[in-house]
C-alpha cells in the first residue's frame, strides 16, 4: 500500500514564499524566482532604439557664447578647427540694447543652424559659454536657453550640452581695491 502512494504523487520542491497558485521558478537567482521577466514600458528602451534606422548623423560643434551685451552661435566641425557658420545677436537686430534678448538669439541661431544643414551638418554637440574670468558674470546671458532651444526645433540632433566659462583659480586681484566698491 505504502508503494502505490510513492508511486502515484512525486514530491516537487517549491520556494518557502511561493503559493500554491505560482508558476514555479527556476533557483538561478537569490530569490529562487528564475529569470526576470520582460519590461514592456517607456523607460525599457534605449535611446538607440527611438532612432530611425539608417540615419547616419554627422555632428558638429555649437559653441555659443553669451553675454548681457550679445549673444554669438559659432558652428564647427566636430574638431572645432573649421568654422562652419557664424550667427549673432548683432546681425539680425537694429538696436544695440536688443543684441543679447533671447528673439535675437533665436533668430541668430536659426540662421547658423540653416547654414550647417545645407552643409551637411544634422547633430551639434553645444557649448555654452559665459564671459566669465576674473572680473565677468559666470552666469550665461538670456540668449543661451533660447538659442539651443531653436537649435532644436531646427531639427538639429542635440547631443552633449555642457558649459564652457572659463572660472578663475586665485589668479587676478579682483578690481576695487582693499575696501571694496563704495556706493
Amino acid at each position: 500500500m505504502t508503494e502505490a502512494k510513492e508511486q502515484s504523487a512525486p514530491e516537487t520542491k517549491t520556494a518557502p514564499h511561493a503559493s500554491s497558485h505560482a508558476p514555479h521558478y527556476r533557483s538561478d537567482r537569490p530569490d529562487n524566482r528564475g529569470p526576470r521577466p520582460e519590461r514592456h514600458d517607456r523607460f525599457s528602451r534605449t535611446r538607440d532604439a527611438f532612432r530611425p534606422r539608417g540615419e547616419n548623423i554627422r555632428w558638429g560643434l555649437a559653441h555659443i557664447y553669451s553675454s548681457y551685451n550679445n549673444t554669438i552661435i559659432h558652428i564647427t566641425d566636430i574638431t572645432g578647427t573649421e568654422t562652419i557658420a557664424i550667427g549673432s545677436g548683432g546681425q539680425v537686430v537694429k538696436a544695440h540694447r536688443l543684441e543679447s534678448s533671447p528673439t535675437a538669439a533665436m533668430m541668430a541661431a536659426k540662421k547658423a543652424a540653416e547654414i550647417a544643414k545645407d552643409k551637411g551638418i544634422n547633430g551639434l554637440h553645444i557649448r555654452i559659454r559665459a564671459p566669465g574670468g576674473h572680473n565677468g558674470p559666470t552666469a550665461p546671458g538670456p540668449g543661451a536657453q533660447a538659442a539651443v532651444r531653436a537649435l532644436s526645433r531646427m531639427g538639429i540632433r542635440i547631443g552633449i550640452i555642457e558649459e564652457v566659462t572659463p572660472i578663475p583659480h586665485g589668479g587676478c586681484r579682483k578690481k576695487g581695491g582693499k575696501r571694496g566698491r563704495r556706493v
